[in-house]
């Protein structure tokens, strides 16, 4: 057997991965309350890089205070970060692994609780006002302030010896807030229009692009349909499109099933349909329910050059040097905590995941 998911893979930026597995980043409350790195996420990302991840993407980061969208998240706003990310990147790197920090800002999402202020987005709007509280819009210093904040995030992963960074523009947070015809309604430059709520993403894209290398890969994450935002599919394959031809080093589609076809598009997998619009020089990382090696390469047949795991790489962080075998065959939920310990994953990431149901083992009745 060929094993096509183990194969190199070299990204525009000039950066040769060791293979086409990525370590989705993932929620996981492992920080210190400040952002910094706490021993015990170091462990996490470590074990992933050891278990032959080619690719291995940190928790989202916030890139400024008012965006911190959960207790424990990782910080790259300040130059008190630096320490930190640059231990990270040198242990991915002792393994063999690549690195990209996931940068972010939560938007609606950032709880007033957390952040101590009422949160900003594109528009004053809730993706579900029976739960959320509506946030208020965006002044233009906010957006230029958070422009700025991406690029001096960037500035500082590179420094600390990433390889790149991904631009979190998924799963509902600020840029994706930004993308969606519902929760971006300004009536200025930075919204109302398709073109216009693409502005504040490609702004983000290219101030992060005139503070960083061109060896210093970038691209960005996005979920091709959130419907309570107004993100649609065919935009978001105009969205990937464009970013592709602005120079982006990958776009990485964030899917819960990738193997489900969409509504909307019954006869063709999302993955496929995104390689339509994104050129072959750059890279298309597709993830969602990947499990098996016959799960990964089939999504490498479909067109994705890089595959992410989220779920099974929280419970096996060996998966890529296990795949060497055909017959591999991952653990599954329901997980034991000794299962999770064992697989370097602290109480406080154990307690994060007991939300998932039967995730953990105990949760189960």
């Amino acid at each position: 057997m060929t094993h096509t998911h183990l194969s190199p893979f070299t990204l525009r930026s000039g950066h040769t991965l060791p293979n086409r597995m990525v370590v989705a980043a993932m929620t996981n409350q492992q920080s210190n309350d400040d952002g910094t790195l706490h021993d015990r996420e170091l462990h996490w990302l470590a074990a992933r890089a050891q278990g032959g991840f080619g690719c291995v993407t940190t928790c989202a980061a916030h890139v400024l205070p008012d965006g911190q969208g959960w207790p424990g998240e990782l910080g790259v706003f300040g130059d008190e970060h630096i320490p930190g990310l640059k231990r990270t990147s040198d242990v991915l790197r002792e393994h063999g692994a690549h690195g990209w920090v996931q940068l972010f800002h939560g938007g609606v999402r950032a709880p007033e609780a957390l952040i101590g202020q009422q949160p900003w987005s594109a528009t004053a709007f809730s993706p579900s006002p029976d739960k959320l509280p509506a946030a208020r819009e965006a002044t233009v210093d906010d957006i230029k302030r958070a422009i700025d904040a991406f690029a001096a995030a960037a500035k500082r992963c590179e420094a600390a010896g990433f390889e790149g960074v991904e631009l979190h523009g998924a799963h509902g947070y600020l840029i994706c807030q930004f993308l969606g015809a519902t929760s971006n309604t300004r009536d200025d430059q930075w919204g109302g229009s398709f073109e216009n709520r693409l502005r504040f993403p490609f702004a983000i894209y290219d101030a992060v692009r005139a503070e960083t290398s061109r060896s210093f890969t970038v691209g960005i994450r996005i979920s091709p349909d959130v419907a309570t935002l107004g993100v649609t599919v065919p935009e978001s394959l105009e969205a990937a499109r464009r970013f592709a031809d602005r120079g982006a080093d990958f776009v990485h589609i964030s899917l819960w099933d990738a193997f489900k076809s969409h509504a909307d598009y019954p006869d063709q997998p999302l993955t496929s349909l995104f390689r339509e619009v994104v050129p072959p020089d750059c890279a298309l990382v597709s993830t969602g329910g990947v499990w098996t090696p016959s799960d990964a390469n089939q999504l490498l047949m479909e067109g994705a050059d890089l595959v992410g795991l989220g779920r099974a790489a929280i419970g096996n962080p060996d998966w890529p040097i296990r795949s060497k075998e055909e017959s591999y065959q991952p653990a599954r939920p329901p997980y034991t905590e000794a299962h999770l310990r064992e697989a370097a994953l602290s109480d406080r990431f154990i307690a994060y995941m007991r939300r998932w149901k039967n995730f953990v083992a105990e949760d189960i009745p």
